[in-house]
């Protein structure tokens, strides 16, 4: 089963997407951890990406692309595979075909998981992260024991700059512009599979669950 995961930021993909791969045992390709670890380690790669990241814009093409192509190639995606954070433009869609093609290979479903923007900046600019050992937190989903302070560690918990409201809402922006194109694209493939956002993550997988189940019976 290769699917693809759509949605805003902040709209619980990378939960979902985990939750996907728990049950039907494919990998989940996140190209937000893959560009993240080149951040951190500081690579040529990683230095251009995070010029874009900082601003709340999306990564160009021509620095993404070439990384999906690798990691499809990997044994572990033999049985399929789940997409999460790409493509994120019809560029990248139409990208995409050619080398899944090669390989044999096609996409089966892709999942649109839906949420308003008024709920997302709740979301988003929420997050805390520490300062000292990188633990995740929320201050209303997931909150610290301790205003401010890591549970794990006792290091400072901050808002990144990512997690503000000014840059969440210019990414929310780049979403509608560049990447909401896509629902169109893969709903005229007859493709797409949208599933309302808002609930408790199991109920959202609960609806995810049904409709990939009912397309593989």
């Amino acid at each position: 089963m290769n699917l693809i995961l759509l949605g805003p930021p902040g709209a619980g993909k990378g939960t979902q997407a985990q939750m996907v791969v728990d049950r039907y045992h494919i990998p989940q390709i996140s190209t937000g951890d893959i560009l993240r670890a080149a951040v951190k380690g500081k690579t040529p790669l990683g230095a251009r990406a995070k010029e874009f990241m900082d601003q709340g814009k999306l990564v160009p093409d021509e620095l993404v692309i070439g990384i999906i192509e690798e990691r499809l190639k990997a044994s572990d995606c033999c049985s399929g595979f789940i997409l999460d954070g790409f493509p994120r433009t019809i560029a990248q869609a139409e990208a995409l075909q050619p080398i899944l093609a090669k390989m044999g290979k096609s996409i089966d479903h892709v999942i649109n998981v839906e949420v308003g923007d008024e709920e997302l900046v709740r979301r988003l600019t929420g997050r805390r992260t520490c300062k000292n050992c990188g633990a995740m937190f929320h201050l209303i989903f997931y909150p610290p024991k301790k205003e401010g302070t890591c549970d794990r560690c006792g290091g400072f918990l901050y808002q990144r700059d990512d997690d503000k409201e000014e840059t969440i809402r210019t990414r929310l922006k780049e979403y509608q512009r560049q990447t909401a194109p896509l629902i169109q694209y893969y709903e005229e493939k007859k493709k797409l599979r949208s599933i309302p956002g808002v609930g408790e993550q199991n109920q959202i997988f609960e609806r995810i669950v049904i409709q990939l189940d009912a397309l593989h019976r």
